[in-house]
This record gives structure tokens, C-alpha cells and sequence, in this order.
């Protein structure tokens, strides 16, 4: 037993031994020596900071360059360079004060160089030349606003706009060396537009008055001189429905079968298949410019037995309309299209629709285009989907917003 014992201990020393030895290999092994600092550095001065460019040092176990310093909000930041580059950038100024900057090289075991401190004196910011070159100008519904961002950072343009009521804000955002931005839904009232610009690292410009701007008044096309192209268009006369049902400026409702104002396209009429996209093209006899749009569903349902009242709404239900895309030509061959539009399927599981998304369909779905379209005269309503049914589709109504008979 003793020397069962005696042998134990001289196992359990040995092992102790063994790792103690590891260990202080381990340590004689590990890199504890900083790296060369960086040499030859020389700074380039930019719009709200510096590019400093250097040659790193010989050391083969270089992994980054580290630049810190204190930007104007007085907060300590740093920017980081690989070895595989010899140039780092900085930002965050909003002045032309000197700054100084420490620059340290950090290797493989995260052991970091000597300092070596330079001072950078930045041009003024960016947000400063964004700032002076903002342009407000009218547009239908809203205002354009155009810059230029030649440093093509990313810029906050704060925008304020006042009808002398009240004061609202929007915040426009962009990295584009040009930008063109679009403000809609403004009366066509007199607003005194003021402007201030933020950059990433929170610097901002003060705030100032840029211009007095009336926004283009926006119309709803008159549908009165509308004509249907039959011979482009899916049939969408069946039962009840009639496809001029669609602009005659009759929005149908759930309660009274009376206002039946709809057009059902029906596979039987339309070579026994609902073959999407089904087009619908009008003439509107005049050239319009085109803005937004709003369009309808069927909201009626003929219940039997209850004297074709309808119990509930059947907004999202299979044989409604959902997806199109909208065209514009002035000669009926040639087609541009002004988007693609999905109204969407709010229904759960049970098939329940939120009482926000009923709402919406009572008011009717409203779409915007990208950008105001030229003027045309014909457009193509083309449905690429309905709510499941292999039957019919339905839709109620469309009205269109924008600058009527321009020509006129």
C-alpha cells in the first residue's frame, strides 16, 4: 500500500513538473515585441476629415493599421487599415481646425507599435457644400429636391416646410453624388421650405431658409371623354358587370345591390380561360400627365335567400382583382411601362381580413408612380392575378390623378 502510494506522488510530481516545463515553453514562445511604427507619412486634407497615407514596416506579422483621434463632437473614435493597404481615411469634422492623430501598427498578437502622432487639417465638411447647393423646385403633388455630394458620403437633409399654420419635417437621405428626391402629398399652397444637413457621425449644419415654393396643383382626371378599346381588351361584360363600369365614377358598396358597379371578366368569354395578364385599354381621348391612382375592388356579394343583400364585405376574396401593371402609349402599339402593383392579401389563416384593411378597400387602394409619366393618351390596366379563382376576376373602379388635357 505504501509504495502504491509512494508511487502515486511520484506520478502526480512528474505531471506537475511536465506542465510547469510546457508552460515556460509556452511563454518563451509568445510574442510580446510591438511592431514597427508606420514612416513617411503624409496627409492629404478632405471635406470633414484627412487621408493619411504611409509605408508600413518590415515586420511580416503586420495585421492592421489603427488611426485614433477625437472628432467634433468630442468623442474618441478610431479607423482601421489592413495591411494590404497603405492610405486610411478619417471623418467626423465640422470645422477646419488642426486635429492631431495617432497612428499605431498592430501585428498578429495584438501587440501595438509606438505612436506616431501627425496633425490633419480638414476642408470644410461636405455637409456645408451640400447645404449651399440644395434646390427646391414645384412639382405636381410636392417639391423637388436636387444636390449635389461630391464627396458622396452619406447626408441627412433635414427638411423643413411651413404653409404658415404649422410645421412639418421630412428627412431625405442619400450617398449619391447627384440626387433627385421627390416630396409628395403638399397642397398647392405657398410653403417656406428651410434646410439643414446632418452627416453619419451626427455633425450638423444650422438651420436656414433655402426657399418659397407653391407646389403644382394636382387634378383628378375627368373620365368623361374615357372610351373603351375593345379590340385590345379582355371581354368584361358578364351577368351584372360591364367593363365601362370600371371609370364610370361609381364606386360599388356591400349594403345596396343597386350600385352593382363592376366589370366581371369571365373565362367562358375569354376563350374558356383566364389566360393573365387580362388587358383592359382605354382611350381617354385627351394626353394627360399622370401621378398617382386609386382603383377599387367589388365590395358586393349576391347572397341568396337573403334578397341578395350582402352580409359581408368581399373585398380580398378569390374572384376580386389584386396584382396589374400599368402601361401609357400614344399610339396604341407602342407601350411604356409606369409600374408594377400588388393591392396584397391581408387574410389569416381562417381567411379574417384586419378591420384597417377593409377600411383601406372602402377608400380604395391608392398607388404613386416613381416619377410624374410624360404625357399620353391611352393607358393599358393589365391584371396579372386575382385572388384565386379560375372563373371570374372583378373590379369595381379607377381614378386617376394628375395634370388633365394638357394639350388643352
Amino acid at each position: 500500500m505504501k509504495l502504491n502510494t509512494k508511487l502515486k506522488k511520484i506520478v502526480w510530481l512528474l505531471g506537475i513538473s511536465f506542465l510547469l516545463f510546457a508552460y515556460s515553453c509556452k511563454d518563451e514562445d509568445l510574442d510580446i515585441t510591438p511592431p514597427g511604427q508606420v514612416s513617411d507619412v503624409s496627409v492629404e486634407a478632405l471635406n470633414g476629415g484627412a487621408k493619411l497615407t504611409y509605408q508600413l514596416p518590415a515586420d511580416a506579422d503586420v495585421l492592421y493599421v489603427r488611426a485614433e483621434y477625437t472628432n467634433s463632437q468630442g468623442e474618441a473614435v478610431f479607423k482601421s487599415s489592413s495591411r494590404y493597404i497603405n492610405s486610411i481615411e478619417i471623418d467626423g469634422f465640422n470645422d477646419t481646425q488642426a486635429h492631431r492623430v495617432k497612428l499605431y501598427v498592430v501585428d498578429k498578437a495584438n501587440n501595438k507599435s509606438e505612436a506616431v502622432e501627425v496633425s490633419v487639417t480638414p476642408l470644410v465638411s461636405f455637409i456645408h457644400i451640400v447645404k449651399q447647393n440644395i434646390n427646391i423646385e414645384p412639382y405636381l403633388g410636392g417639391v423637388k429636391v436636387k444636390w449635389n455630394n461630391p464627396s458622396e458620403k452619406t447626408v441627412f437633409v433635414y427638411l423643413f416646410y411651413n404653409d404658415g399654420k404649422q410645421e412639418k419635417q421630412r428627412i431625405l437621405s442619400s450617398s449619391l453624388a447627384n440626387e433627385d428626391k421627390t416630396v409628395r402629398g403638399l397642397d398647392s399652397v405657398f410653403y417656406d421650405f428651410s434646410i439643414m444637413v446632418e452627416d453619419f457621425n451626427g455633425n450638423k449644419t444650422t438651420k436656414e431658409f433655402n426657399s418659397r415654393v407653391k407646389p403644382l396643383y394636382e387634378q383628378e382626371i375627368s373620365k368623361n371623354t374615357w372610351t373603351f378599346v375593345s379590340n385590345l381588351s379582355v371581354d368584361g361584360d358578364k351577368y351584372e358587370g360591364y367593363m365601362v363600369n370600371f371609370w364610370d365614377g361609381i364606386i360599388d358598396t356591400k349594403d345596396n345591390p343597386n350600385d352593382n358597379s363592376y366589370f366581371i371578366i369571365n373565362r367562358d368569354d375569354n376563350g374558356g380561360i383566364l389566360n393573365f395578364p387580362l388587358d383592359i385599354v382605354v382611350d381617354m381621348n385627351k394626353k394627360i400627365l399622370l401621378n398617382r391612382f386609386v382603383v377599387w375592388q367589388r365590395a358586393y356579394e349576391y347572397i341568396e335567400g337573403n334578397g341578395g343583400i350582402s352580409t359581408e364585405y368581399y373585398y380580398y376574396k378569390n374572384e376580386n382583382m389584386r396584382s396589374f401593371k400599368l402601361y401609357s402609349s400614344n399610339n396604341k402599339v407602342e407601350w411604356t411601362l409606369l409600374g408594377t402593383f400588388d393591392i396584397g392579401d391581408p387574410r389569416d389563416t381562417e381567411g379574417k381580413v384586419p378591420a384597417s384593411k377593409i377600411q383601406e378597400a372602402i377608400d380604395g387602394h391608392e398607388f404613386e408612380l416613381d416619377q410624374i409619366s410624360e404625357a399620353f393618351r391611352y393607358f393599358k390596366f393589365s391584371i396579372t392575378s386575382g385572388y384565386g379563382s379560375e372563373t371570374n376576376v372583378y373590379g369595381s373602379e379607377i381614378t386617376l390623378f394628375g395634370l388633365d388635357d394638357v394639350e388643352k
